[in-house]
């Protein structure tokens, strides 16, 4: 063990490396298989999302049910959400699964806060959602405002200090405390961190709602342009016409200025 506690790096890096980095306490774990038929039930709204559970999952697990009486902190209620529990979920997917949108439907089809973490092969994927009351159907959950989603293949063959500090960082005792509400988006900062680490090459913790909301804008700028001139780019290999790859190459050239601003954001608030 470390000094924090975290085990060195084990090779291959599992889901049960992740959930022990969690360090949950005994009374929250439940350790049982979750029939696929309620995912295919609850959050299939096409057939191909149907298949796609099927054919692409080989088992849930049901890890962690987390609540007041057994963790010690209090639930979370507001107009928007109830926070009651929070669910830890394991789920083992087969080859060629697609893993995003599997994970996607996972937290569309569970009215609780996930905790989600799906083991891909050789790469594990950790995914958190907030979640709120739909506005047109009652009891119906939906999610709010994006997933935090990390794959960890990159940082166990690259950045592993990064990725050390990151799972130092992940117990549950290391999390604020004054709701559920408070606990989860504490893990989702935690993720934020580490996805700003990836571009930054320093794993810094965030020190308040307000530092991680500006990570999350400046990583999906990031995103964004990283996906702008890709597009350009394959618009500017098949133009003929000199003037437009001219026009094309200008345009790169400023998203990649305005990423560059977005990175400097992300290395000023890890200083």
């Amino acid at each position: 063990m470390t000094a924090l506690g975290v085990s060195p790096l084990s090779s291959p890096f599992t889901s049960r490396d992740l959930i022990a980095a969690l360090d949950l306490p005994g009374a929250a774990l439940v350790n049982q298989r979750v029939p696929k038929k309620l995912l295919v039930e609850n959050g299939s709204p096409t057939a191909a999302d149907k298949k796609l559970i099927q054919d692409g999952i080989e088992e849930i697990t049901w890890v962690a049910a987390l609540k007041p009486a057994n963790i010690g902190i209090p639930e979370f209620r507001d107009e928007l959400r109830a926070y009651l529990e929070l669910a830890v979920l394991c789920i083992t997917l087969r080859e060629q699964a697609k893993t995003s949108r599997i994970a996607e439907l996972v937290h569309r089809a569970i009215p609780y806060p996930l905790v989600l973490i799906l083991e891909d092969g050789p790469d594990v994927l950790m995914s958190l959602a907030h979640i709120r009351w739909a506005q047109r159907e009652a009891d119906k959950t939906v999610l709010d405002d994006g997933r935090a989603e990390v794959r960890f293949s990159d940082h166990v063959t690259g950045d592993t200090v990064s990725l050390m500090a990151f799972l130092e960082g992940l117990p549950l005792s290391r999390q604020p405390r004054a709701d559920l509400y408070a606990l989860y988006q504490g893990w989702i900062d935690t993720t934020t961190a580490l996805q700003a680490a990836a571009i930054t090459g320093r794993f810094v913790a965030s020190t308040s709602p307000e530092h991680a909301a500006a990570w999350r804008a400046a990583l999906q700028r990031c995103r964004e342009i990283d996906s702008q001139v890709a597009n350009l780019r394959l618009g500017a290999a098949k133009e003929k016409q000199m003037a437009r790859q001219v026009a094309i190459n200008l345009e790169i050239k400023r998203l990649e200025q305005e990423r560059a601003s977005a990175v400097s954001q992300l290395n000023e608030d890890n200083s």
